[in-house]
């Protein structure tokens, strides 16, 4: 899902909302035009104080209905005359709320003539508005922004079918940058070449005679590189989690998806950080506070351990946490002769941790216990570098060891806490991490993501291995 597809329907609500409250004032004060008293004289007593709240509730209703009519689906495709259809039938349906609310509450609103014309100008203003929006859209298009950059692979009249579709229907935000005739060696290859250059961000499949192997490879390939993989329907003859289908160019074509949180979705996560986050580092500022006393009073260096971690999709971002080691701790990792005198927690994983780590200071000690030195992550939830619940961060070094399968825990953003860490922190070994991971990406849930916060303190609480 794009960025952009998320903005825009992000905006599209308020957007809405602001413009049904417009229509109903609009059609308050023309009912007190002179013309249109000359025609029908004001015969009730209705003021602009007692007229206001009502429309702010029933605006609310409003969306409700639009919500469930579909005007709200993100990344869809929907022609102009079926978005403007459905903003004429839900409006009609808003229209038919209000009357029935007055015949079961028998109350009597003063005026039918502002009903219908409430009615009347928010299809006008709706409809005047969600072109505006797709008119941004498509000149977002023109400079690029927002489109999907596809691959297909495979010929004939689907192929085709599609190259034309993409071509003269712009505002579906499609553009096909490659056509390979099928997914073997040498296509991925050249498919691996695009990636490093971000010349695409999804693949197509539209070959119906490709092997199931060649099929498989292919959802491996995306999953691995972080791109959108979608075919048209029968290709795999298997079932898959997580399948969004849509028609284009009158075939259907399924994406594989590689997790739930997508769409509105990943907004609601997102405003869910971003709250959440505040009022813990509100909650939590006297102890960091303290905290970043005693650091700078018990031993040499910064408050704050920075490095690099890898994120979302495989970019690095800055990481930052209380720092709990002895200074420039982190380049004992590659000292050769410190790492044979260690025992690895970890060994055989791309992972390290060792056993009674001497670099760990005694404050150190103690912040890590209670998972104090994770506290100064919150920042990074609220700038969206992180979320508060996901994989583990995870290091540059150990990343570059990773395996094809290991790679799809950096489908989310890392999380401070997360369902591996509530089902045994750091006593689970990595196979048994990413497992637990991968099953979080494909089943997520703000419900789960509750689940997990409300467990954590639990799991600190708990005594582990955390050295």
């Amino acid at each position: 899902m794009k960025r952009s597809e998320l903005l825009f329907a992000t905006v599209t609500l308020p957007l809405d909302y602001v413009t049904l409250v417009l229509a109903a004032l609009a059609a308050y004060f023309v009912r007190y035009l002179p013309a249109i008293q000359n025609i029908r004289p004001v015969v009730f007593n209705l003021s602009f104080k007692d007229y206001l709240p009502i429309v702010l509730v029933t605006a609310i209703a409003w969306l409700v209905i639009f919500a469930l009519t579909g005007l709200y689906a993100i990344g869809g495709t929907r022609r102009i005359g079926e978005e403007l259809s459905k903003i004429f039938v839900a409006c009609s349906a808003g229209l038919a709320l209000v009357l029935a609310i007055m015949v079961f509450s028998r109350y009597l609103f003063d005026s039918r003539f502002i009903i219908l014309a409430v009615w009347f100008l928010s299809i006008i203003s709706i409809s005047s508005e969600r072109l505006f929006v797709r008119l941004i859209q498509r000149l977002a298009f023109k400079f690029g922004v927002g489109v999907h950059r596809v691959v297909i692979i495979g010929n004939g009249l689907i192929a085709q079918n599609l190259l034309a579709e993409f071509k003269h229907r712009p505002m579906l935000g499609y553009r096909v940058v490659e056509q390979l005739s099928e997914f073997n060696e040498a296509s991925a290859t050249q498919l691996q070449a695009m990636i490093s250059g971000d010349k695409f961000d999804e693949v197509i499949q539209v070959n119906p005679n490709i092997s199931r192997e060649q099929t498989s490879a292919l959802i491996d390939f995306a999953d691995e590189n972080h791109i959108v993989f979608k075919y048209t329907a029968d290709l795999l003859g298997t079932q898959l989690a997580n399948l969004d289908i849509r028609t284009l160019a009158g075939t259907p074509i399924v994406e594989v998806k590689r997790t739930r949180l997508d769409g509105w979705q990943r907004i609601y996560k997102r405003v869910f950080d971003i709250l959440f986050s505040l009022v813990f580092i509100i909650l939590f500022s006297p102890i960091m506070i303290l905290t970043a006393l005693a650091i700078k009073l018990t031993s040499r260096g910064p408050v704050f351990f920075k490095y690099k971690r890898i994120g979302q999709y495989g970019r690095p971002f800055t990481y930052f946490k209380f720092r709990s080691m002895i200074k420039d701790a982190h380049q004992y990792r590659f000292d050769q002769e410190f790492l044979a005198r260690q025992q690895n927690l970890r060994q055989g994983s791309p992972m390290m941790k060792f056993k009674n780590d001497p670099r760990i200071t005694k404050v150190g000690k103690f912040i890590r216990r209670w998972s104090i030195d994770e506290l100064s992550e919150f920042f990074l939830v609220l700038i969206g570098r992180m979320s508060l619940v996901g994989p583990r961060p995870h290091e540059v070094e150990e990343v570059a060891r990773y395996q094809k399968h290991h790679k799809k825990v950096l489908t989310l953003k890392p999380g401070m806490t997360g369902l591996a860490q509530i089902s045994g922190r750091s006593d689970l070994d990595f196979e048994a991490e990413v497992r637990i991971d991968i099953y979080y990406i494909e089943n997520w849930s703000l419900s789960l993501d509750l689940q997990i916060i409300f467990k954590t303190p639990w799991a600190i609480i708990k005594r582990r291995r955390t050295e």
